[in-house]
């Protein structure tokens, strides 16, 4: 815990130390609006003066508040180095689907964590408070010795919270049933979640720690980043592929700094979740009906309500084959096996295929901003779900890029499945013969993702894409 220095000079007092930061820099850049602090007596409450203020006339106070919940990973190392810094920082539970007026003052965006000092002073973002709290101890070594170890140290927390955390989530919300589960979306969020993994066990490869040879708020940062990994999926093939993630994971998880606001940590033999879709919780039993009451006596004829229009395609006869059974075998069996069972199975004389092409490609700039066009589109086809099933993908650069797809669709005209979404007109529609093998092969790649169009010579490859199903 730490005062600010009265007018009349520092009177510094006893000061106290945590054990991972005995050394204190040789010199570190703080910048220029961070006053410097002076140490207190362990666990003494925070004290701030002003030029007018002693310190037997100041009162006591907390530190802030943390909003945040039980097991947020980007909380973990802000209460580690408040424990270490000795500050009272209170944690507020936050319920995200029910906001108090608080947190959603401290954060209009109703995001956690956040944070509110005690003087009033609100940061959101898990980085910028990381750093408020660790700077509370002038002598911390957590925020580097130099300007370039500081900013190694904000690269790497940046890289942890923007590149492992997002992929990780993809994997394991899925199989956790907390987002909609796709088996190849699960299958493509772990080929890219172990590819950042491997740039930071190549970087460990030559480092005890992320930065230098000694612990800082980078590792404490990233170690909560990652814990999910280690809790759900990285059991011995991991740790044999990783071995210097593993060790520094280890290491770190370990240090009484990190292990005291932590559960207890082993790692895994082998992997808690595999990619299968996850159990359905099953629906309460339906309460006995009540006896339908006495009919009263007869009224003056009301009009019947009108019927709500139906969907044009309810006028065809019923299908023999179900489309949800496809969607079931694409999102539960390996592609190329699914994609076998389509042609073997689907009957082309009550479904048909088509390739959907965007008409005003030379206009698409950014891939990121194309993508969200195919998921305007697919949010928009709801009304047509049960009758379709498709991928559409974003194929090539930033400022030079191609958006097509393939779909599957009840009947054999594209209008009445479409028409629903009123940008379909934006897309140009082909019938493609399942019969052909040039088509067969054209949908086969549109529904795997794994190879790239070839247009006026021109090869673009696949950037991104979303599923309608």
């Amino acid at each position: 815990m730490y005062s600010l220095p009265t007018k009349n000079g520092l009177a510094k007092q006893q000061g106290h130390t945590p054990p991972e930061q005995s050394t204190p820099p040789d010199k570190f850049y703080y910048p220029s609006h961070i006053v410097a602090l002076t140490p207190l007596q362990p666990n003494s409450p925070l004290r701030t003066f002003t030029s007018s203020q002693t310190a037997s006339t100041a009162a006591k106070m907390a530190f802030g508040k943390l909003f945040t919940y039980p097991g947020n990973p980007r909380s973990t190392a802000i209460r580690a180095v408040a424990k270490a810094n000795g500050l009272d920082l209170q944690e507020v539970e936050t319920d995200l689907a029910q906001p108090t007026e608080e947190f959603t003052k401290a954060n209009p965006l109703k995001k956690v964590p956040a944070f509110v000092g005690a003087d009033g002073f609100t940061l959101t973002e898990c980085i910028a408070i990381a750093i408020y709290v660790a700077s509370q101890n002038e002598k911390t070594t957590l925020l580097g010795k130099t300007k370039q170890d500081y900013a190694s140290i904000l690269k790497w927390m940046s890289f942890f919270n923007s590149e492992v955390l997002p992929k990780l989530g993809n994997w394991f919300r899925p199989l956790l049933g907390k987002t909609t589960y796709n088996k190849k979306a699960v299958d493509e969020a772990e080929k890219e979640t172990l590819a950042v993994i491997a740039v930071v066990d190549a970087h460990l490869a030559n480092n005890t720690y992320l930065v230098g040879e000694r612990i800082t708020l980078a590792d404490l940062f990233a170690t909560g980043l990652i814990a999910r990994g280690f809790e759900y999926f990285f059991g011995k093939e991991f740790q044999q592929k990783y071995p210097n993630v593993t060790r520094w994971y280890s290491t770190v998880y370990n240090q009484p700094i990190y292990s005291t606001v932590a559960p207890e940590f082993a790692l895994l033999d082998a992997p808690k979740l595999t990619n299968v879709a996850p159990k359905k919780a099953e629906a309460p039993k339906p309460a006995a009906p009540k006896p339908a009451p006495k009919p009263a006596a007869p009224a003056a004829e009301e009009p019947a309500e009108a019927p709500k229009p139906k969907h044009p395609l309810e006028a065809l006869p019923k299908a023999t084959f179900p489309l949800d059974e496809w969607k079931r075998q694409y999102s539960n069996v390996d592609t190329p096996e699914a994609l076998k069972w389509f042609w073997e199975n689907v009957p082309f004389n009550e479904y048909s295929i088509w390739k959907c092409r965007y008409k005003y490609n030379d206009e698409l700039t950014l891939t990121f901003m194309s993508n969200n066009l195919i998921g305007g589109l697919n949010t928009r086809l709801e009304a047509s779900r049960k009758y379709l099933f498709g991928c559409a993908s974003v194929y090539g650069t930033n400022n030079d890029s191609i958006i097509e797809g393939a779909f599957v669709i009840r009947g054999d005209d594209y209008v009445p499945v479409f028409d629903v979404a009123p940008d379909y007109e934006s897309y140009e529609f082909t019938k493609l013969d399942p019969s052909k093998p040039e088509d067969r092969e054209y949908v086969d790649a549109q529904w795997t993702w794994e190879k790239p169009i070839v247009e006026n010579g021109k090869e673009y490859p696949h950037a991104s894409g979303k599923v309608f199903k």
